[in-house]
């Protein structure tokens, strides 16, 4: 590095080194001051000022070393993004998504920034990341395909906005591009709703407010943030519908809208949660706006992480029963409606699901033969009784 590792040397009997950074470029320039203790001293003075005008994006190279090659190179304005480093525009970036991202999406991208993309790539120049870099880096780190897929799709979007709203790149590293690790099959499956025995256990380890929550989980399928968003000018009783139009997360102050238009829904009340919502009555209906209250603070629900630890979690060790994530409720729906016959494109519209194909791809095993009498209908009405048209005497 020179003179003490100060980035500066003696080069001959007449010459003084400086070395330094520029561009991402490693650069040498020799001044032709004989290596005395004064002119290394002065040659590091001349080098802290060129890595602050560096720093503040002012420094011009032939200005600095008029006749040096390396000054043909670096001719011209520099790019910004050649000054500014990757930790500089996502934060930059970062500001921006909060003012146009909901703010659990928001939370998301924060918290892959801040634990992830800065401390991996934040002190490199924006215009030095390449695509190896990151590949390198989701190769190395111990996570699935989910994560390393989250990941990626945040940067990606932070490099699109680098190239077509901010035109600091050319070209972004990740376009058309994904990394994916090799996985081996997973044992377990997310999907994995309470039986009858067991709601039962839990609901019976459950009161008040809290029962009334659970039993209407169960019996609407609601995700648990658009259950906490829910107030009683959502109900209608008289027609027997919940408007479901708002959802709410710890991350946010108040309710937002759901992410997807089929989100905006009706979803029909069932016995049971009628029965819920009549005995909340007594609890909310007159108090205030929202249907569901935290008992401990008889306020709204601030989100699942709350009612998960306060409430959820014990209620399920009371009752003994395997945990599993509160948003179960949402699969037991779906698993009891399936497996009672009902039609798929109404549990996908209940669900808040655009059309029933994820339904038949993630409920499919609910459906086939979950009816001993399936068939029976078309039995009826096509099958070889009397009255009904005969296979042979079909055209």
């Amino acid at each position: 590095m020179g003179r003490n590792g100060r980035g500066v040397k003696a080069a001959s009997e007449s010459s003084i080194e400086i070395s330094f950074t520029y561009r991402g470029i490693r650069c040498r320039e020799r001044v032709p001051l004989k290596p005395t203790a004064a002119n290394l001293k002065r040659a590091e003075q001349h080098r802290a000022a060129i890595l602050h005008e560096i720093s503040i994006g002012v420094f011009e190279y032939r200005a600095a070393f008029p006749n040096s090659k390396m000054a043909d190179k670096f001719d011209g304005p520099a790019a910004p993004a050649d000054l500014m480093t990757v930790g500089e525009y996502l934060d930059k970036w970062l500001g921006r998504q909060k003012l146009e991202r909901k703010a659990s999406t928001y939370d998301t991208y924060r918290k892959i920034v801040m634990g992830k993309l800065d401390p991996w790539f934040g002190k490199m120049k924006l215009a030095e990341l390449k695509r190896k870099d990151v590949r390198e880096k989701l190769a190395a780190y111990p996570a699935g395909n989910k994560t390393l897929g989250n990941i990626q799709s945040v940067l990606r979007a932070a490099l699109a906005d680098a190239v077509d709203e901010d035109e600091l790149l050319d070209v972004n590293p990740l376009a058309g591009y994904t990394y994916r690790k090799k996985e081996a099959p997973k044992d377990d499956d997310e999907i994995d709703p309470f039986d009858r025995e067991e709601q039962a256990a839990i609901l019976a380890a459950l009161e008040g407010q809290g029962r009334n929550l659970v039993q209407f989980a169960f019996w609407t399928g609601m995700r648990t943030s658009e259950l906490v968003a829910l107030d009683w000018g959502d109900i209608d009783l008289m027609r027997g519908v919940v408007r479901v139009s708002r959802a709410m997360t710890q991350h946010a102050d108040e309710p937002e809208v759901p992410k997807t238009e089929s989100g905006r829904r009706e979803v029909k009340l069932l016995q049971l949660a009628v029965e819920a919502l009549t005995a909340q009555k007594v609890h909310t209906y007159l108090k205030g706006q929202e249907v569901f209250q935290n008992p401990q603070t008889l306020e709204r629900w601030s989100g699942d992480q709350p009612i998960r630890k306060t409430m959820w979690t014990p209620a399920l060790r009371r009752a003994k029963v395997r945990y599993r994530y509160p948003y179960q409720t949402r699969h037991t729906y779906a698993s009891m409606m399936l497996s009672s016959g009902e039609h798929p494109m109404w549990v996908a519209q209940q669900m808040g699901h655009r059309d029933w194909s994820m339904i038949i791809r993630r409920y499919g095993r609910w459906m086939p033969d979950a009816d001993s009498n399936a068939g029976s209908r078309a039995e009826a009405v096509y099958g070889n009784k009397k009255g009904a048209t005969k296979l042979s005497e079909a055209p």
